[in-house]
């Protein structure tokens, strides 16, 4: 079975690419392989993506095979020792060479990217302690966030009976703080514009107690199929699925309490979650992304009532993705007043409307999130 093993990462490896990223190769060839046992299949993903966390560092002349059983023995040697790795190294390795002039670097970021990824839970609002005793293996963020857990057991969490019932979904840290950072109200309306397959959705839903109203929009309908599945399990039923392309028509003429923009970014902050794109992102990438982003902040923006609230986030590090988008557009939206921000995460204020949360920071992915409101 170990030969097979290898020989399934080596084939999801070689049939990766910019345009077929490995999560995806991953999850087809997986399918494809129906006798596969669970453990072999999540050994098979192991080895995929510690190759790729340590592909600076391999020998691209050696078989892919070779190549596999060397970055898993580097992975182990960091994860055993890491302080036998020299922080100059990491940073030379770990991340292109163009990453540096894109963001601040450094050594502790790098080796949380290099981490073994923490696996996060959200509990339905007051429900952390009971499901925590039900699965087991569990650990609150902190006392002040019983419902954010970390799991550490091994067991298939989307075959438990708590999983399928919705007491529960997987979310990142990072991610958990921008819901909280939105704090909608019961009552309230608010538009998740890009809304994907409603993980920040399903948070606001629970914190507006399942009360009020949420428009959700994304381009990809596939997107929306998979949010329906998803808020009937989580009997979320306080929102409105539609298509937006993102265009200055926005779905509706609704005004709004609160406008969320999880925009589409380059991802850097999960690199270390998803290894491959370190090697499939370019720079171009960051600067058409950016321009994306402002455009979705320039067309949503417009129906926030008075007194409402914008959030923009994205899970990236990259200045031209952050500070670059957060200044044009307070420079081109006048009305928008920033908005204080403390970190849900930390006793620790941020820098006025500006939130970084490095993925150092809670074990968690990096993400940006800024608020602004618009005067009365």
């Amino acid at each position: 079975m170990r030969d097979q093993i290898f020989d399934l990462a080596a084939r999801v490896i070689s049939r990766s690419s910019r345009e077929r990223p490995a999560d995806a190769v991953l999850r087809a060839e997986l399918k494809a392989a129906r006798a596969f046992p669970r453990e072999a299949s999540a050994d098979v993903s192991h080895c995929v993506f510690t190759y790729f966390r340590w592909l600076g560092w391999l020998n691209k002349t050696q078989p892919i095979d070779l190549q596999i059983r060397e970055a898993l023995r580097l992975n182990g040697r960091f994860q055993r020792e890491p302080e036998t790795f020299n922080d100059a190294q990491l940073l030379e390795r770990n991340l292109p060479a163009w990453v540096s002039g894109e963001m601040g670097l450094n050594a502790e970021l790098v080796r949380a990217l290099q981490a073994k990824p923490r696996l996060w839970l959200r509990a339905h609002s007051n429900h952390g302690k009971p499901l925590a005793t039900a699965l087991g293996n569990c650990q609150p963020f902190s006392p002040d966030l019983p419902d954010a857990l970390e799991y550490s057991g091994d067991e298939d969490l989307f075959r438990s009976p708590e999983f399928q019932a919705g007491e529960f979904e997987v979310q990142d840290i990072s991610s958990q703080a921008v819901g909280l950072v939105c704090a909608p109200h019961k009552g309230e309306t608010w538009w998740d514009t890009c809304a994907g397959e409603g993980g920040k959705l399903l948070h606001l839903s629970d914190l507006m107690e399942n009360g009020g109203l949420i428009w959700a929009s994304d381009r990809a309908e596939w997107r929306l199929r998979i949010l329906k599945r998803r808020a009937a399990r989580a009997k979320a039923f306080n929102y409105r699925a539609v298509i937006w392309d993102g265009g200055a028509r926005p779905p509706t003429r609704t005004k709004f309490d609160g406008v969320l923009i999880d925009a589409p970014c380059s991802g850097v902050g999960t690199w270390g979650r998803n290894p491959h794109a370190r090697w499939t992102t370019i720079p171009e990438d960051v600067k058409e992304l950016a321009e994306i982003q402002s455009a979705l902040l320039r067309h949503a923006a417009p129906a926030v009532k008075p007194g409402g609230k914008v959030i923009y986030s994205v899970c990236s590090l990259f200045r031209l993705e952050t500070e670059h988008v957060a200044t044009t557009f307070e420079n081109e939206f006048s009305e928008f007043e920033p908005l204080p921000l403390s970190n849900p995460l930390s006793s620790r204020r941020a820098a006025e409307n500006r939130l970084w949360i490095q993925p150092q920071d809670f074990d968690g992915n990096g993400m940006f999130i800024a608020a602004w409101r618009r005067a009365r």
